[in-house]
């Protein structure tokens, strides 16, 4: 068997991607998943279409590479985390659209949550504090408002799980129901001290214990996929969240090892050890990815809007044609001319963790060009990077060196530049372009014994470029002063 599989299905696309035994990408294959906004803040997908989405690009792979399952060791699956699915356990259709990760229509409720004191027990069971991100509240909604859905849960006849459930349920046939420990830890029920679902929180949301899935380690054997989707089996020998999938993936094994992933938000996570850190400025503690064994603690913090500002550069001003060329854009303006954008378009995210902020750019002069609001754009996705490096080195007492880099904004020089300039750390960025993906190979790998060990992983990391800082730091104390001003600007609504 020459390669590992990894099927990586995120929130804009479902990708599949073929490794061989140096960790290089023979091919890979993806699709992009429509969106679809039933009212304001309510983001959903269409479960049948995520799964529909996953057959065809293992299929295009399989078919590209001139393979077939035979060839193939082991799948490993990272996926989208938090969005929530609930399907007929007869049939395995949906009873709804999926509610995705970015949706906002439980706020209220976690207002209630919070008002009503149940916030220290969330935290304290789970590293994660009352919040639509969560699968939770999500899950409740779904229970309270599909006509009947109630009743036929707790008779038993639905099941609920985020992404990677619902796949490894349809590709199998329905004969695995299980999840892993980080996507577990992200869903609000589980106690991730006893890594088991917490009976107190299922009480809290109504939730019957029956429509909950196994969990397992990270890199375990959870089956394999029926053999008349892609003309044999392939072992499923991993699943993880994307986040935690990436962390595993830059090889951040080590207690301060930390990453952070510029996708449609930028999500940065530490490596905190065996034991959970005391957490304080905004932070979340959850699970790491391990191999068959019990996982390690990690400190967590989500920037809501990160590539998703780039976007609206593009599909919402109308200022530029693609993203590639903000880098050239904010490299010829050679300043943002003291402008400040704050990239809050669904509230601020960690340390703040305020949903009722709005997007702000401010300082805006009757000289400011395209170029100059590109550029304050770029700043401010690392602006916001800095204040979730800045709290997780408060949590942990030790200066942060070293910042692991991936996902697609990765890619740009003058923001990895900048962002070891305001955050006075030297900013690595992989030859791997596909971090997250490797993350769910690695996995797989090392269970099925593609890979010996993690040390042999290590021979495969190859770094394309480092970005160290040249800014001084009376420059970085004023550019950090003018960035706190526009932040308790966005805070004023």
């Amino acid at each position: 068997m020459k390669y590992i599989l990894a099927l990586d299905q995120g929130t804009t696309s479902t990708r599949a991607v073929l490794f061989d035994s140096g960790g290089r990408i023979v091919c890979s294959h993806g699709r992009e998943l429509p969106q679809i906004y039933p009212a304001p803040g309510m983001v959903e997908h269409d479960p049948e279409e995520i799964f529909f989405s996953s057959l065809r690009v293992i299929s295009n792979v399989l078919q590209q590479a001139g393979i077939t399952p035979a060839d193939v060791a082991a799948m490993g699956i990272t996926n989208q985390r938090e969005t929530t699915v609930v399907w007929e356990k007869a049939t395995g259709r949906p009873v709804c659209n999926a509610i995705v990760w970015q949706c906002r229509r439980t706020e209220e409720r976690c207002r209630q949550l919070a008002r009503e004191g149940f916030a220290p027990l969330i935290r304290g069971k789970t590293g994660l504090i009352p919040d639509p991100y969560f699968s939770a509240t999500k899950l409740e909604w779904i229970l309270c408002n599909v006509a009947g859905a109630r009743e036929r849960a707790e008779r038993g006849e639905l099941l609920f799980g985020t992404v990677d459930t619902y796949l490894m349920w349809k590709l199998t046939g329905g004969r695995v129901f299980a999840t892993d420990y980080t996507n577990a830890a992200r869903t609000m029920l589980f106690n991730i001290h006893t890594l088991q679902w917490d009976e107190e929180l299922l009480k809290l949301f109504g939730i019957p214990a029956c429509m909950l899935p196994q969990v397992m380690p990270s890199g375990a054997p959870f089956g394999a996929t029926d053999a008349a989707f892609f003309g044999g089996e392939i072992p499923i020998c991993g699943a993880a969240g994307d986040q935690q999938a990436a962390l595993f993936g830059h090889l951040c094994l080590s207690e301060g090892d930390a990453k952070n992933t510029y996708g449609t938000g930028c999500f940065l996570l530490m490596n905190a050890g065996a034991r959970p850190p005391e957490v304080k400025d905004g932070l979340l503690t959850t699970l790491c990815a391990s191999v068959g064994k019990r996982p390690g603690y990690a400190l967590e913090g989500s920037v809501f809007i990160g590539g998703a500002a780039v976007q609206w550069l593009r599909d919402g001003l109308g200022i530029i044609s693609s993203a590639a060329e903000t880098e050239e854009l904010a490299v010829r303006a050679g300043s943002s001319l003291g402008m400040y954008f704050v990239p809050a378009f669904n509230g601020l995210g960690a340390p703040y963790w305020d949903g009722s902020a709005c997007g702000v750019l401010s300082g805006i002069t009757r000289g400011a060009r395209r170029e100059h609001i590109v550029r304050a754009v770029l700043e401010g996705i690392a602006y916001r990077v800095n204040d979730v490096l800045r709290a997780m080195e408060s949590a942990c007492g030790a200066d942060l060196s070293r910042l692991a880099v991936d996902g697609g904004a990765s890619a740009n020089n003058f923001l990895m530049g900048f962002q070891a300039d305001i955050s006075g750390c030297t900013v690595v960025r992989p030859a791997a372009t596909e971090v997250t993906s490797l993350g769910a190979a690695y996995l797989a790998g090392l269970c099925c014994g593609f890979w010996e060990s993690e040390e042999q992983l290590r021979g495969n990391a190859v770094c394309e470029r480092a970005f160290a800082p040249s800014m001084g730091d009376r420059e970085r104390k004023k550019l950090l002063s003018g960035w706190r001003l526009a932040v308790r600007r966005s805070r004023l609504t």
